[in-house]
């Protein structure tokens, strides 16, 4: 059994199990992730919030405190297939992780990484394929300590969207592609629907915290070539 320390006890269980409640009778994953997300808006932005590097052990951290833009959204999926504070946690152990391990090298620091793992696991379903896609083919450099490989993967480009919007349901994951040399994705977040607007919610440095907004205005005000889509499944 591998050991690890971890900061599960920092986890307000109450507030797990009152989220966990308030969703249970929704029957959906979709519509639990909507009642999930909208009790965590407000919850602060954190710069870096796991803990482990090449040279510092990693330590499992669950927390509803606050969240970057992954956190949150792995936080979401995993209380959304939980039926109690256990699963959650050994559910997000295993989205964050490959084979659930605690291991710096072992969490998935690339957002294309992560989607491949959890399709991978049968929680995500891609997406982003057919005729309306583009591929782009990248190095991965940004993360110090990893082995530079070469990715490839598809993206819908911007242009698309109000196309594509047509076809978003509630706990749809959108991952931003990065103009940025070495890096995959720049941004992550969750849309849902309310009526004919298209709302992501997400954890945004530049807004403080978890917020909603319309999501073809964070897409008009950010640089991108385009975006990613995954859904999550039913079981």
């Amino acid at each position: 059994m591998l050991l690890t320390q971890d900061q599960t006890h920092h986890l307000d269980h109450k507030q797990v199990r009152r989220l966990l409640k308030d969703a249970s009778a929704l029957p959906s994953i979709g519509q639990r992730m909507k009642s999930i997300s909208a009790g965590l808006l407000g919850a602060p932005y954190l710069v870096n919030p796991l803990i482990g590097s090449i040279a510092e052990p990693e330590v499992f951290v669950a927390t509803l405190d606050g969240f970057d833009c992954v956190t949150f959204m792995e936080t979401v999926l995993a209380l959304a297939r939980a039926s109690d504070a256990k699963g959650f946690l050994d559910l997000l152990r295993n989205i964050r992780y490959t084979h659930g391990q605690v291991v710096w090298k072992k969490r998935h620091h690339y957002t294309t990484d992560w989607a491949r793992h959890n399709i991978w696991h049968g929680w995500l379903r891609d997406l982003t394929r057919g005729e309306g896609t583009l591929v782009k083919t990248k190095a991965m450099t940004t993360v110090a300590g990893l082995r530079p490989r070469i990715v490839s993967f598809r993206y819908f480009p911007k242009r698309k969207l109000s196309r594509i919007s047509r076809r978003l349901a509630d706990g749809d994951l959108i991952f931003f592609v990065s103009t940025r040399k070495g890096l995959d994705v720049f941004h992550t977040g969750i849309v849902f629907r309310e009526g004919d607007h298209v709302i992501l919610r997400h954890a945004a440095r530049s807004r403080g915290g978890v917020v909603e907004q319309e999501l073809a205005e964070f897409v008009k005000a950010n640089r991108m070539p385009g975006f990613i889509i995954v859904r999550p499944t039913e079981s």
